[in-house]
């Protein structure tokens, strides 16, 4: 395995064309995609004490996730950020649980006390 050739790899995964999208224009308005990108890498090679073998690995990673897009109308530039449905719909169901927690802890109180 090229470790040079996975190390290359990472650094033209990880460029600015990654994270900046294509623009297209609609009405005299311009609309710029901007993703979040994170990735990494890493690997080895060696060769065993005795001299009779040796090896190499590798590997790299990239995730991407929308970050909004940048809207430009004449002069005046305005940044919109994706929202992420998932996580809100997560976050709404993390306080709902807590929610029914601290509920059923407060009418167990009551009825011990009564």
């Amino acid at each position: 395995m090229d470790i040079q050739g996975v190390l290359t790899g990472a650094q033209e995964a990880l460029t600015v064309r990654r994270v900046f999208g294509e623009p297209y224009e609609r009405d005299g308005v311009t609309v710029i995609p901007v993703a979040k990108v994170a990735g990494g890498g890493g690997g080895g090679q060696g060769a065993a004490p005795n001299g009779e073998g040796e090896g190499s690995g590798g590997g790299f990673g990239l995730r991407a996730e929308p970050a909004g897009v940048y809207i430009v109308r004449g002069e005046e530039v305005s940044w919109e950020p994706a929202i992420d449905v998932n996580r809100l719909i997560l976050g709404a169901q993390v306080v709902v649980v807590a929610v029914l927690l601290v509920v059923r802890a407060v009418v167990k109180r009551r009825r011990k006390r009564g």
